[in-house]
């Protein structure tokens, strides 16, 4: 394609606000990753911002700069970290408790880290129902919960004088529930708010809050948040963009890149099995059947978008998919998934695949924290709101259009951010045709 102008893309001038509801695992592990890269005493491993080079033109021109050179993203060391928890521990308190770094690191960064103390959380234990703290705010209705983020929002900025901010929910995942008439319309949704309408789960009160204020959201979770009407008609109205939702970390980052090397290679599935073990926080939210059920449903949607059974009934009419996740605390924060795949090929002679992935979530989170706060804040600065699409790269059930499906592919994903990048800065396009070289 064509090059086009360039994106207007204000400046990354000034400090950028990263504000965090949920001080836990994930959370406290990219605070302290940032601030040990800070020091020298480690490497962003996993960071696409900050390790990842995009091509530029032809293959034989040589241009691949890295994508911090190539687009104007915040620096390390402008970012400004805040949050909320429903527990009093400060972010090096929290990191110590949730086990993920060696001490011997996390006391290298605890200064930093001891001056991040949580704010008080919106908590609903209707939505949480495994674990329960004792900061907490306490109101009347949720629109005072709302307008009680925002002031604490407010202070924020004023006390670290951030020129920017970002919103990314590192909090527990929320039971499953559908859209209400609450989340029909952005007046529906504040009348909701006001009258303590119980479809409204506190990860929504936190976008409402940001989106509010005209700051960017991401959902790092399964919740059910911005991918409804009304806070994505808050979002164009403020325009502010959004992505979401639920981090691609260990199991189904490995779907992604399974299943399309399969079905581009037209081998057939008769069934695919998951189950995990994890301890952590996380892992006790989702003993609650309530939570897992939120969580089960982004990981079951990859594989129906992926293989396409409408396409290819002979190949995956009869696919047979499940996933489980059993709470053990003895493995903290070091998961492992176990994976059985039945495939089958020529002539219908069938075949398995085994996969034992022993990850570390967090460890696998923390660079798609890092990414998501740089990347909204660019998206943001270029004028860009509502669903940014191409961050897809980094969630299990990516937001997209209402009359489109989502796309899982993570080749797909990745070449749909890189062109964005390119056409944020005015380069051609990348179609991989390549009849160029050859004629």
């Amino acid at each position: 394609m064509d090059s086009k102008s360039p994106v207007r893309i204000e400046p990354a001038d000034g400090k950028l606000g990263v504000l965090l509801p949920g001080l836990g695992a994930v959370s406290t592990t990219f605070i302290a990753g940032v601030e040990a890269v800070k020091r020298g005493l480690g490497a962003p491993i996993g960071s696409l911002t900050q390790l990842a080079t995009v091509r530029l033109g032809k293959r034989s021109e040589g241009r691949t700069p890295l994508i911090r050179d190539f687009v104007p993203l915040a620096r390390l060391g402008d970012l400004e970290f805040g949050g909320w928890d429903i527990f009093e521990d400060s972010a090096y308190e929290a990191a110590r408790k949730a086990g993920v770094l060696e001490p011997g690191l996390l006391e290298q960064v605890r200064e930093p880290l001891e001056k991040i103390r949580p704010m008080e959380a919106v908590f609903d234990p209707d939505y949480v129902r495994r674990i329960k703290g004792p900061n907490i705010k306490e109101a009347r209705t949720k629109m005072d919960k709302a307008e009680m983020l925002m002031e604490d929002i407010r202070r924020f900025q004023s006390h670290t004088k951030v020129a920017r901010t970002v919103m990314i929910w590192c909090g527990s995942t929320e039971v499953f529930h559908r859209p209400a008439a609450v989340h029909q319309s952005l007046k529906a949704f504040e009348a909701g708010l006001a009258n303590n309408d119980p479809e409204i789960a506190p990860s929504q009160i936190y976008a409402y809050a940001a989106l509010k204020l005209g700051i960017p959201y991401a959902n790092g979770a399964p919740n059910l948040c911005t991918d409804t009407p009304a806070l994505l008609e808050l979002a164009r109205y403020k325009n502010v963009p959004v992505c979401g939702k639920d981090y691609k970390t260990g199991q189904t980052f490995m779907k992604t890149l399974i299943a399309p090397g399969l079905k581009a290679r037209m081998l057939g599935m008769s069934g695919w099995f998951s189950t995990n073990i994890l301890g952590n926080r996380d892992g006790e939210v989702l003993d609650d059947p309530g939570s897992f059920r939120s969580k089960e449903e982004t990981k079951l949607s990859v594989l129906d978008q992926i293989l396409q059974a409408d396409l290819y009934p002979q190949l995956y009419g009869k696919l047979f998919h499940s996933v489980k996740i059993n709470y053990y605390p003895p493995r903290g924060d070091a998961k492992e998934g176990w994976d059985n795949i039945d495939i089958f090929g020529w002539l219908g002679y069938p075949m398995q695949i085994k996969i034992n992935f022993l990850c570390r979530d967090s460890i696998l989170a923390a660079p798609l924290v890092l990414d998501l706060v740089l990347f909204l804040d660019l998206a943001h600065r270029a004028g860009m709101r509502g669903i940014q699409e191409w961050l897809s790269f980094y969630f299990k059930a990516p937001m997209h259009a209402p009359n489109v499906y989502p796309e899982h592919d993570i080749f797909i994903q990745l070449m749909k951010l890189k062109n964005t990048l390119r056409w944020m800065r005015g380069e051609d396009l990348i179609t991989h045709l390549g009849l160029e070289y050859y004629d």
